[in-house]
């Protein structure tokens, strides 16, 4: 799942929807840790300053990590995975192999 977190907060907060999104640490020094859509399109990315990153789109809203509901919602989305095959294999909160041999057509 790309822009994971930036998905996340436009799905909790509406107002976000449509709109550039930076999840990451303060201005300051802070780091983004994921950029939605809208705010990759002013070449904002992971691991960017944040500093940086409102450079490029100042019109970004900041959001702090809030790691504890990503995982939360990771479990969401895993256990609706499991209703179509019991072989779910996660590498991270936003990363999971699927085996789907044997599954009937959806």
């Amino acid at each position: 799942m790309d822009a994971f977190y930036a998905s996340v907060e436009q799905r909790d907060c509406p107002e976000l929807r449509g709109k550039p999104v930076l999840v990451g640490g303060a201005t300051g020094r802070g780091v983004v840790t994921t950029a939605s859509y809208e705010a990759r399109r002013f070449g904002v990315h992971s691991a960017m300053p944040t500093a940086q990153a409102l450079r490029l789109c100042p019109q970004a809203m900041v959001v702090p990590t809030r790691m504890a509901h990503y995982a939360d919602v990771s479990r969401e989305i895993r256990r609706i995975l499991h209703r179509y095959t019991p072989v779910v294999e996660p590498l991270s909160l936003d990363e999971a192999f699927l085996d789907v041999r044997g599954c009937q057509p959806l």
